[in-house]
């Protein structure tokens, strides 16, 4: 059977640290353009969902390293005319040789896994980011080292894949995590029951903040949530990541974003363009976890 990656805990916490390990790796030896492990490799990617970081990240890791990505997306294929999940599943994967899938369900996900002969990573789906919590971790180990021990504030939306998926690597890599979330966005209380005293539920985004060595924070309003944006602007007002907040933090903490970000709204310019942060960094570590991701993934059986 193909090892799949749907959510970060389909991984076991050296598997991560190893990939993490990996990923600084690959990009030290970005220069040396003789490396090609996926000549003759193919990665189906499928789109229901707009992407920039997760459709760039991909195609050009691959063309980088041999090997050659498809970008299927709803629009233009079956995939957005009702054919079964699980005949597209069957289908790609006798042709490909791992699928990216890029979408609003986990269980669509995890339906296509069940009837793939290949690995199906998940690009993003409802639930979980865990693509973008690689490349979040690989930034964090870069700038500070070993994150075991320290503590990261999630400020915003609780109810949020890539907050989801940082509650699972709390756990994973071993630091606290701390939620400041209004009411009614509160993240899965399942993921946070699983996750013990790795994870703590906060009100207030300065009792997150406060002597914290990474801050995090997303969109108030994530695709398809459009016609919600005016009450979420209203209940979100009070956990804008500024220079206050900031400051209340560790004094060498880092900002972290996983992008589109709306300045003035869940971050201000001051911050997101200020020497803490590492958003770009953090961006193009896409590149670099999944393709030590996509390499682990298409190693003979583990």
């Amino acid at each position: 059977m193909p090892r799949h990656f749907l959510k970060l805990s389909d991984l076991s916490a050296a598997e991560a640290r190893s990939l993490i390990e990996r990923a600084i790796a690959l990009k030290a030896q970005a220069a040396d353009t003789r490396y090609r492990p996926f000549v003759g490799k193919t990665l189906a990617m499928i789109f229901t969902k707009n992407s920039t970081r997760t459709r760039v990240s991909f195609e050009a890791g691959m063309a980088r390293y041999g090997g050659h990505a498809l970008f299927l997306s709803a629009g233009v294929t079956q995939i957005g005319r009702d054919e079964p999940i699980s005949d597209t599943a069957k289908v790609l994967s006798r042709m490909c040789d791992a699928i990216m899938i890029r979408n609003d369900s986990q269980a669509d996900q995890a339906e296509l896994a069940a009837n793939s002969r290949v690995p199906v990573i998940n690009g993003l789906s409802d639930q979980h980011h865990p693509c973008q919590l690689l490349a979040d971790m690989q930034t964090w180990f870069e700038h500070r080292g070993d994150p075991r021990g320290k503590i990261a504030a999630w400020i915003g939306d609780g109810n949020n894949n890539v907050c989801h998926s940082f509650i699972e690597a709390a756990v994973m890599f071993g630091f606290t995590l701390r939620i400041a979330a209004p009411a009614g966005y509160a993240p899965d209380a399942d993921l946070v029951k699983a996750a013990g005293a790795a994870v703590q539920i906060v009100d207030a985004a300065a009792t997150a903040a406060k002597g914290a060595d990474l801050v995090v924070t997303d969109t108030w309003t994530s695709m398809g949530q459009e016609a919600e944006q005016k009450k979420r602007l209203a209940a979100f007002a009070a956990y804008q990541v500024d220079a206050g907040l900031m400051a209340s933090a560790h004094a060498d903490a880092i900002f972290l974003h996983c992008l589109p970000a709306h300045r003035g709204e869940e971050v201000t310019a001051e911050v997101i363009d200020g020497a803490q942060s590492v958003v770009f960094d953090e961006a193009e570590n896409r590149l670099w976890a999944q393709m030590a991701l996509v390499e682990f993934l298409l190693q003979p059986q583990h």
